[in-house]
């Protein structure tokens, strides 16, 4: 593997640009500052390219050395600190030349560009061009030929930054959960103000040809309709999006949200436009209509959490392939797909993305859709069934299924619970919540749930059914066969962490002496630690994250005024996911995990770090995450305790422990969707086991972008139980990305 240090006998004086262009993102800070560091941790020179391909064009002071120092204190600026610019110079054949003369004078022949579909394209043709521009530039003597030799090629490397989420072979571009966090919140507080006055409101948010925006706030919203420019509607859709809101409201709704991709268009390609949504729905239902664009607010505000630390990671990959690669292979674009990060032809992308809109025109929505990949089919799939309060299958055996919270508190628990309501209704089954986990359960505290009843709790924090701990001992089990027994339930759906997965398996491994255990289960991960098996990421994780790095950013500006050292304590157990996640998000210079210990020989190289980082370099202020299981003797106090010490006098140092704020507040849009997909999943499963008899026990997870369900006994054995954690935890790999950006060396 490629790292940083891998390069320094290679890439020590090689010299690297950065660029931002097109419509700006938030995180493609995150994205500078990872390559300007990377080359830096290298070895290398990077070179900071202001305002886009403009900076390239002009050249000067538009094409600038980069420091360490320059790209402090950017991670949560929204926006571009390098500015961006919509380049018409650039695209004509005089204006490549200039950027390729001011590139080779500087030296420079390393590029990595941060943008959309436009800018990467730019940058294919402007590599593929390079060799005949240097060839004329050497003919009008505007470069030596030494120059042109010195430089043959181009390597280059992109980053889709971009809020649409529109590249095609790539799950989330840089600024597309930010996007959905400002678009959330506004849907959030439309909510509460509509169904205080019972009307109705029309919200059109981003996205040309891309409805991803729009799908994923209505369905994380809980909306009752959404026109998509992949799906435009048949004709007559007026009259049916009409028919369906009253069949919402005539189900109990108070209020009423349509999304409106600014993109959407009939079949006939005419352009849907808010105001006509607007009237339509005023003349036909009689109601009191509102409409909100949200405009370019969903590119602005502070970059979340993901975007954080997922644009570092891809700025980080980026840097290397620039630094080792020969130039003798194409061009990649780096994005995620899952939890990894991939290569993908920046030609093929490019293409494929821009093919999209062309498929829609020609009336071609499969094969749009099937670009746009799994997740946006499966929840325009899952936002049809739950958008329509009428059963959709009929139950004649009155089939009961229940749904039952155990373990800790997480963000997205009502989410998942009230998406099992409301298929499980649509699919034909009544839904019974049980209240209180295993105790609850034992006890038969337990209630059918009506459509009605949990509509609303997408958006809510805590857990509405409430939730224990207590894992059951085999002495209660027979109460809890009992109770489900009576209650007449064949399936079970249990959403929750650790616990949950230890009682379930308590339960299966238990179940012949049982006669009501032997029912099918589905596990649904729930949990902040990040820690359970057969999935990469839990429901509420996100949120948590998002808290730490929230702290994380107060804690910077409290300290801003002074010199200052902070010890932050995430929770998370034995688990380090918030506490390494968190550091990487937020600048950390430090992280202190269960995983790798810390020892008085670490501890001791960090001191000596520091006080040389801020002898010789002016450092002002250090900051390290400890995970609260990092290691018994060395606590936050004494680890607090020891910086003071080793400080002598150069920094007061200060403590945070941010406790259970980390389990409240609102679900984010990534756990909701989250929630919404794997409860799908969930379902889907004991429908299909009731149908055929079959009495399994699974987890479900989201692993690799894909939705899987695994056997509970096989998803346990790859754990380590007395640690609660997975034995293969994909982010530990990010520990060295996190000393490479975070860390100057010194």
């Amino acid at each position: 593997m490629v790292t940083p240090e891998s390069l320094r006998d290679t890439a020590t004086g090689v010299k690297v640009g950065v660029l931002t262009s097109g419509g700006d993102a938030q995180g493609m800070n995150a994205a500078v500052r990872a390559v300007v560091r990377t080359c830096l941790f290298a070895g290398a020179q990077p070179y900071a390219i202001m305002e886009g391909y403009q900076g390239l064009t002009v050249g000067g002071a538009g094409i600038r050395p980069f420091a360490w120092d320059d790209a402090s204190g950017i991670l949560n600026r929204g926006g571009t600190v390098i500015g961006t610019f919509r380049s018409r110079d650039f695209q004509t054949r005089e204006g490549m030349l200039k950027a390729a003369c001011n590139l080779v004078t500087q030296g420079i022949d390393r590029l990595v560009v941060i943008g959309g579909d436009g800018s990467l394209t730019g940058l294919d043709e402007f590599a593929s061009h390079w060799g005949s521009l240097l060839d004329d530039l050497v003919a009008q003597g505007r470069i030596t030929d030494d120059q042109r030799q010195a430089h043959p090629r181009l390597i280059h490397a992109g980053l889709v930054g971009s809020i649409d989420n529109d590249l095609v072979g790539t799950s989330l571009t840089v600024g597309v959960d930010s996007a959905l966090h400002r678009i959330q919140e506004a849907i959030d507080a439309i909510a509460s103000t509509a169904a205080s006055h019972q009307r109705c409101f029309v919200v059109e948010v981003m996205g040309r040809n891309c409805g991803y925006l729009a799908l994923s706030t209505a369905v994380s919203g809980g909306c009752d309709y959404v026109l998509l420019p992949e799906l435009p509607p048949e004709d007559g859709w007026e009259q049916a999006m009409c028919d369906q809101l009253r069949r919402s409201r005539l189900a109990g709704r108070k209020d009423s949200i349509v999304i409106l991709a600014e993109g959407a268009t009939t079949r006939a390609g005419e352009p849907i436009s808010a105001e006509h949504v607007r009237s339509t729905i005023e003349t036909e239902l009689g109601e009191e209509t509102r409409v909100t664009i949200l405009g370019h607010v969903q590119r602005g505000g502070t970059p979340s959490a993901y975007d954080r630390w997922s644009a570092t990671w891809l700025g980080y990959e980026a840097a290397t392939y620039v630094l080792s690669a020969t130039g003798e292979e194409p061009g990649p674009v780096f994005g995620f797909h899952g939890e990894q990060v991939i290569q993908v032809p920046l030609v093929r992308a490019v293409a494929d993305t821009r093919s999209v809109p062309q498929l829609i025109k020609a009336g071609k929505y499969d094969q749009a859709m099937a670009l746009r990949g799994e997740e946006f089919a499966d929840l325009a799939r899952i936002f049809q069934e739950l958008s329509d309060p009428v059963r959709t299958q009929a139950n004649p055996a009155d089939l009961r299924i229940g749904i039952i919270h155990v373990g800790a508190l997480a963000p997205g628990m009502n989410t998942a619970a009230k998406t099992a309501v409301w298929l499980g209704i649509s699919r034909g089954f009544t839904m019974v919540g049980i209240r209180d986990g295993f105790l609850g359960l034992a006890a038969g505290d337990m209630t059918e749930l009506t459509w009605k009843a949990v509509d609303g709790w997408n958006q809510e924090g805590g857990a509405v059914l409430g939730t224990r701990r207590h894992v059951p001992k085999v002495e209660e089990l027979y109460a809890i066969s009992r109770s489900l027994e009576s209650a007449g339930i064949q399936a079970l759906v249990v959403i929750g962490g650790w616990n949950a997965y230890a009682g379930v398996q308590l339960l299966n491994d238990e179940r012949s002496r049982y006669p009501g255990l032997q029912i099918p289960i589905v596990c649904v991960p729930a949990g902040i630690d990040n820690n359970l098996p057969g999935t990469s990421m839990s429901i509420g994780a996100d949120a948590a994250l998002n808290v730490v790095v929230d702290c994380i950013d107060k804690v910077k500006m409290s300290a801003s005024a002074t010199q200052r050292c902070f010890v932050i304590e995430t929770m998370g157990r034995d688990c380090g996911y918030l506490a390494l996640m968190g550091g990487l998000a937020g600048g950390a210079e430090q992280v202190y995990l269960h995983e790798t210990g810390i020892t008085l020989q670490g501890l001791q190289s960090d001191f000596d770090w520091l006080r040389s980082s801020i002898d010789t370099h002016g450092r002002s202020f250090f900051l390290a995450v400890r995970n609260v299981r990092a290691k018994a003797n060395y606590t936050t106090k004494v680890l607090a305790h020891m910086l003071d010490e080793e400080g002598r006098g150069r920094y007061d140092t200060r403590t945070l422990t941010i406790g259970h704020i980390q389990q409240g507040g609102a679900p984010t849009p990534a756990d909701r969707l989250l929630a919404t997909r794997l409860t799908d999943a969930a379902m889907t499963q004991l429908a299909s086991q009731l149908s055929t008899g079959d009495r399994a026990v699974h987890c479900v997870g989201w692993y690799d972008n894909e939705i899987r369900l695994t056997d509970i006994t096989e998803a346990m054995k790859s754990t380590d139980r007395k640690r609660q954690r997975p034995n293969d935890q994909w982010w530990l790999g990010l520990k060295g990305i996190l000393d490479c950006v975070n860390r100057e060396v010194v």
